[in-house]
C-alpha cells in the first residue's frame, strides 16, 4: 500500500470518530427524553438501562477506530 492510502485512511478513520462521537449525543439526548416523558417506573429504569448500553455500545466504537488508527500509523511508519 501506498503512503497516500494510509493518510486519507487515517483522515477517514478519524471522521468516523467524530461521527460516532455525534451518534453518541444525539442517542443521549434522546434517551433523556423518553425517560423524562415516561409514564411509568418500569418505562423510565428501561430507557436507563438502554441509554447505558447504547453508550457503551458507542465507546466500544470509537475505541475500535481508535486502534485501527494505530495500526494505520505504524502500518505507514513501516511503508516509509
Amino acid at each position: 500500500m501506498s503512503k497516500e492510502y494510509y493518510k486519507k485512511k487515517l483522515i477517514d478513520l478519524r471522521r468516523y470518530i467524530s461521527d460516532e462521537r455525534e451518534a453518541k449525543k444525539r442517542d443521549n439526548d434522546s434517551y433523556a427524553r423518553l425517560i423524562k416523558n415516561a409514564s411509568s417506573s418500569y418505562s423510565k429504569a428501561s430507557y436507563r438501562k438502554n441509554k447505558i448500553d447504547k453508550a457503551a455500545y458507542h465507546d466500544r466504537r470509537i475505541e475500535g477506530w481508535k486502534a485501527e488508527i494505530e495500526r494505520t500509523k505504524d502500518a505507514l511508519r513501516r511503508c516509509r
